[in-house]
């Protein structure tokens, strides 16, 4: 190890060097303030027919270069793709060669040329120009073996974006994503808006908050952890549909589907219910497919789910009978519910209620089997405090949770717009936070507020952005999508 970090120091007092030689010469590159590219790598090559023998400016990173005595070749690296270049001693001049030949692999230059293609037929650009734009000081791993260790290609993932392919086309992937969620919801009517991270009050999910201290106005704060109860007070104030992309922050654990900050989708609509909720979420989805992947049919982990056909709808009652061989309809009381999950050897705490311990089953026998496009409908009352029960059985609300790969990919309700129902709900939530439960809501004054003021019909519903990227990018790992995931300190 010691060896090979004096070998590193080495390569980059050589680098120095060659800096400094340059500075002394009056060629600082660090002093170049622009250079006026005309085209990519991959549209030239895609024009080629239309820009051959054409002059082209390029700018890129140098990524492999082979000296050959009076003429060289060179691959430089751009957004789109790598162009290899020719440079010739006769064509750029004696001098300006010989600084060509001194340039290292991960130095930026700018190339101005021809387009021609090559012997061997590969299109390339004969250089007539050649500038150093930026020194690379730090040398890039080796170029057959590329970025493999996955930690460090997480905390530099400047590097992970040079050296693999896949990652910066992931990363390409995500951006269409997140705008052709956009155009979708844009074209449906919704109205994209922006509210508060630093909130008093984190609600909205069931989630521990981070805490901070805000100095101005001595008083502690939260970052929110959704984006649900500003943007139902948008609703309350008359803006029908509205929808936000932003960062949420939960305080929780770092695994392959979580990461503490994460980006979350949600939107309201005004007089509708989780029904047009599912209609949306089953169109959004198939939109999506086709227009990031070409095909509503998308495979994961050499698994195919196909979003062409209608989506699955099922209660969560009838998932736990149909996967875990038990209908709760039969489980009368909590005491119930209790015998049957030791008999099934699903683990309980004191404090959870009937309508918890279902939702235990569903988690333990249920999620895994959801791969193709399913709706589960229908969750009980006691895990859904901001949700309307369902008029015929109370026990009940009107939500759904989407799956696909055993994922849950959203949750939507049937908006509760009752002010009194809400306080009785968020008194219940107060309670289970004294009885230890670190997750639960606290009562949020200002939204019943609001309530009170009227909020209409609504339904909402909240999506994973980042699991829907690792869905339609065929991707591992949440860190995998997220640019910049969160890393524990090497300096702990």
């Amino acid at each position: 190890m010691a060896q090979q970090k004096n070998e590193e120091n080495q390569l980059v007092k050589v680098r120095l060097d060659k800096l400094a030689d340059l500075q002394e010469r009056g060629q600082n590159p660090f002093e170049i303030t622009k250079y006026d590219v005309t085209h990519h790598s991959e549209e030239i090559k895609e024009n080629y027919d239309e820009l051959e023998g054409k002059e082209v400016t390029v700018a890129g990173r140098m990524m492999f270069k082979r000296v050959m005595g009076k003429a060289s070749f060179c691959n430089i690296q751009d957004l789109q793709g790598k162009i290899q270049s020719y440079v010739a001693r006769d064509e750029i001049g004696q001098e300006e060669y010989k600084d060509f030949k001194k340039m290292d692999i991960g130095d930026i230059i700018g190339i101005k040329g021809t387009v021609f293609t090559t012997q061997k037929g590969e299109k390339s650009i004969h250089a007539t120009e050649v500038v150093l734009l930026s020194k690379s000081l730090q040398p890039l791993p080796e170029k057959f073996h590329g970025l493999t260790d996955t930690d460090t290609r997480y905390r530099q993932r400047y590097v992970d974006l040079i050296m693999n392919e896949d990652s910066k086309k992931t990363f390409i992937m995500r951006s269409k994503i997140i705008s052709a969620v956009r155009r979708y919801l844009d074209g449906e009517g919704f109205m994209e808006v922006e509210t508060p991270m630093l909130v008093s009050n984190a609600g909205g999910a069931a989630a521990r908050p981070f805490e901070t201290h805000y100095n101005a106005l001595s008083e502690d704060v939260k970052l929110r952890i959704s984006l649900e109860l500003y943007l139902k007070r948008l609703i309350v104030g008359g803006l029908e549909r509205v929808y936000e992309i932003g960062r949420v922050f939960r305080n929780e654990g770092v695994d392959t589907r979580h990461n503490p900050e994460f980006t979350l989708m949600e939107l309201y609509q005004a007089y509708t219910d989780y029904n047009g909720m599912m209609d949306l979420t089953e169109n959004l989805y198939r939109y999506l497919a086709t227009e990031v992947t070409g095909s509503a049919k998308i495979t994961y982990n050499e698994i195919e789910m196909d979003l062409e056909q209608p989506f699955e709808r099922i209660t969560m009652v009838d998932a736990v009978k149909k996967y875990a061989g038990v209908d709760w309809n039969t489980i009368e009381t909590l005491e119930d519910a209790r015998a049957i999950a030791k008999e099934k050897h699903v683990e309980f705490e004191d404090r959870h209620k009937k309508g918890d311990i279902l939702n235990l089953f569903f988690e333990e026998y249920v999620e895994e089997h959801l791969i193709q496009p399913t709706f589960v409908m229908d969750h009980p009352t006691d895990i859904s405090p901001l949700t309307k029960k369902k008029p015929e059985n109370p026990e009940y609300v009107e939500r759904f949770e989407f799956f696909m790969n055993g994922w849950e990919m959203a949750n939507a309700y049937s908006e509760l717009n009752d002010p009194i129902d809400q306080r009785e709900r968020f008194k219940a939530q107060e309670e289970l936070l004294a009885q230890g439960d670190d997750e639960a809501n606290t009562t949020d004054e200002d939204f019943l507020n609001a309530l009170s003021v009227g909020m209409p019909p609504t339904g909402g519903i909240g999506f994973g952005i980042d699991r829907m990227v690792m869905l339609l990018t065929d991707s591992s790992a949440i860190r995998d999508v997220l640019l910049f995931p969160t890393m524990k300190s090497l300096d702990k």
